[in-house]
């Protein structure tokens, strides 16, 4: 076990993990110098959505040879929604390299894949990346990095550690981050010397924990993870153990170790190497392998709950068949029940309708990342909108998730962000500058970051960042305003024309384009205003001398003036509204969603005063769910549209609310 070194790569979203695997296997003689994948970037990520996105999705491992030693590594993601990738790995390692910009610092993500690699008791190595960049500040990056591994409770033995200085992109490490250039050799010496030899055990036997699974054609499920006890060979008897299946018996039919990005088969495999094993029909993450259903099961840690739901049913809609040939409910949950059993993030369960699957996964990017998948794959498949994960306590009381929330924001945004996180009920915990930027840090509820994301870019001109970490459940805090905005619908099947998208945008944002086939009650956009402010009006008899109508006109108009002036009082000195109610429009609701103001007064549209006495009730929409719809039925640009007013009258729709992929 001497000559082996097992280690993972760790880091937050775009610090470099991916560009540092490929330098380390370029640079150690893995790959030939005429060979296509010497001239490639970013070899790790072998799937398209990953290249696509530039993130990790799917952990991966790989191995080259440094001075008589194997090094097997693995390349993790960085974003917490892909947090089982990373507790699966972490228990095949016994070194992390945590890999923090040299600009930017530790970030969320970094404190969640630390905490996973502290917990596992792996040894850390840092390297500060990225110190080519402009404004690097490498001392400051180290001094913060200390920081965070006493506030993570890191032991002695892993505070005092390794560091490194490093450009991934140019291919060199450096013990002096103001000597630039050179080669990966201080890294790979500090990995032999401070990673130390596997946690395994010599015996007779084996015992493997499966970290991943994945499917052969001509092998079936092939099963990775790290031998911990004995070794194994071709033809060994083979067992599954798990405490709620039986255990499952067969043999050793093929073995499998990484040499560079393949995997090459082998004859005998021994305690702490890394190794893919075929001979098992059925395989799950999690299990152990052993060669004698007497030996007991290692123990497997469960990773963060779940905490987003949603529902994945057969498309029943106008434009069913059109996007997938993969379109019955046999045919999704096959792919959903696969999903399940490779991916231990997710889980997925059937329902009392035959056409309808809920998948639980960490958060709504791992979710999204399946349906692109099954999109790709050539399935069609509706999706709903997420909904959280409630807990359950001991006496009964239901609990929501909730997070931790890490936001990076321009100075001059901080207080549009701060009242977006006031309305979904997040409490700030910690604000900080750094640079020109400000952090913020904050605890609130997952449902409330439901479709956040883009509102910070919005609110941020796209420069926003935000990260998030499961913190812990409690208490419900209160309902959260959901949508704001009207939406525009279709009321005719047809194509879409440029001349009615013409007419339409300056009334909202558009979801389609011309070309897009719609059909009656599809959503096409969303409406621009926020709410709608309807006005009732009473005519009252001028003789009452109850409203300004007969006294803003003409000499009463002077004569309003001077009593302004000298008294403060009259039409011009009335506030906004003299008298306001706020009502509840339905029960159940923990503070009233509208305000009906009353003035003394009729205007006409131009806001000049009516030629007869009244008073004006305008109704302000607070809290809204629905305020109703628009319907453009005509591409004549003379025909208005046909609007439908739903103000104190919305009720909270209990439908699930569908979207195709």
């Amino acid at each position: 076990m001497e000559h082996i070194r097992n280690i993972a790569i760790i880091a937050h979203v775009d610090h470099g993990k991916t560009t540092l695997v490929d330098c380390l296997l370029k640079q150690s003689g893995t790959f030939r110098a005429n060979q296509a994948i010497v001239q490639e970037e970013r070899i790790m990520d072998s799937m398209d959505l990953e290249r696509e996105k530039g993130i990790t999705i799917k952990a991966k491992n790989a191995a080259f040879q440094y001075r008589d030693h194997h090094i097997n590594i693995v390349d993790t993601p960085g974003h917490a929604d892909f947090g089982g990738e990373v507790e699966r790995s972490l228990s095949m390692i016994d070194g992390v390299l945590l890999l923090v910009d040299a600009k930017d610092g530790p970030q969320a993500q970094t404190r969640f894949v630390l905490r996973k690699a502290l917990e596992s008791g792996a040894r850390p190595i840092v390297v500060i990346n990225k110190i080519d960049r402009d404004h690097a500040r490498p001392d400051w990056v180290h001094d913060q990095v200390l920081e965070l591994f006493f506030a993570l409770e890191a032991t002695e033995e892993q505070l005092d550690f390794p560091y490194v200085y490093a450009s991934a992109k140019d291919g060199y490490a450096t013990h002096d981050p103001n000597k630039l250039g050179g080669d990966m050799t201080p890294l790979y010496e500090m990995i032999l010397k401070h990673v130390p030899a596997p946690r395994a055990e010599v015996g007779d036997g084996y015992q493997l924990a499966v970290a991943n699974v994945d499917y052969s054609d001509y092998l079936g499920r092939i099963a990775f993870g790290k031998i911990r006890r004995g070794s194994i060979r071709l033809g060994d008897p083979l067992y599954s153990l798990q405490d709620d299946r039986e255990t499952a018996g067969g043999k050793v039919t093929a073995l499998f170790q990484f040499e560079g990005l393949k995997q090459i088969q082998i004859e005998e495999a021994h305690a702490g190497d890394i190794v893919g094993i075929s001979g098992l029909p059925d395989v799950l993450i999690g299990e152990t392998l052993v060669d004698n259903p007497e030996r007991p099961a290692l123990p497997f840690k469960p990773i963060d709950p779940p905490t987003i739901k949603m529902a994945f049913a057969v498309n029943n809609g106008p434009f069913a068949g059109q996007d997938g040939k993969k379109v019955t409910a046999r045919q999704i949950w096959d792919r959903l029940e696969r999903e399940g059993r490779a991916n231990v993030s997710v889980q997925v369960a059937q329902t009392d309708v035959s056409t309808v699957f809920h998948v639980t996964g960490r958060g709504s990017m791992q979710i999204a990342v399946l349906v692109e998948q099954m999109r790709r794959e050539g399935y069609e498949v509706l999706v709903s909108r997420p909904e959280v994960l409630k807990h359950q306590d001991e006496s009964g009381q239901w609990l929501e998730p909730m997070e931790k929330i890490f936001l990076e924001v321009p100075e001059d945004a901080v207080g549009d962000v701060m009242e977006a996180l006031a309305n979904r009920k997040a409490t700030v915990a910690d604000m900080a500058p750094v640079g020109d930027r400000m952090t913020i840090e904050a605890i609130g509820p997952t449902r409330g970051l439901i479709g956040f994301e883009v509102e910070l870019l919005n609110l941020t001109r796209g420069e926003g960042l935000m990260s998030h970490l499961f913190h812990e459940y409690a208490p419900e805090i209160g309902e959260i305003p959901s949508r704001r905005n009207g939406m525009l619908v279709s009321m005719e099947d047809g194509d879409v024309t440029a001349f009615a998208l013409d007419q339409l945008q300056n009334r909202g944002k558009l979801m389609i384009v011309p070309g897009d086939k719609v059909y009656k009650g599809m959503i096409v956009g969303e409406n621009l205003r926020d709410h709608y402010s309807p006005r009732m009006k009473w005519s009252v008899p001028p003789e009452l001398g109850l409203t300004y109508n007969d006294k803003g006109r003409g000499l009463g108009l002077v004569w309003q003036a001077l009593k302004y002036a000298l008294t403060d009082k009259g039409l011009l000195g009335l506030p906004a509204a003299p008298i306001r109610a706020y009502v509840r429009t339905r029960e159940g609701l923990e503070a009233p969603d509208a305000a009906i103001s009353w003035i003394p007064f009729l205007a006409n549209e131009n806001f000049q005063l009516h030629k007869d006495s009244g008073i004006t009730a305008i109704t302000h929409v607070l809290r809204s769910d629905s305020t109703g719809s628009i319907h453009v039925a005509s591409n004549d640009p003379g025909k208005p549209p046909a609007i439908r007013f739903n103000f104190l009258s919305a009720q909270k729709l209990n439908s699930r609310v569908w979207s195709t992929c």
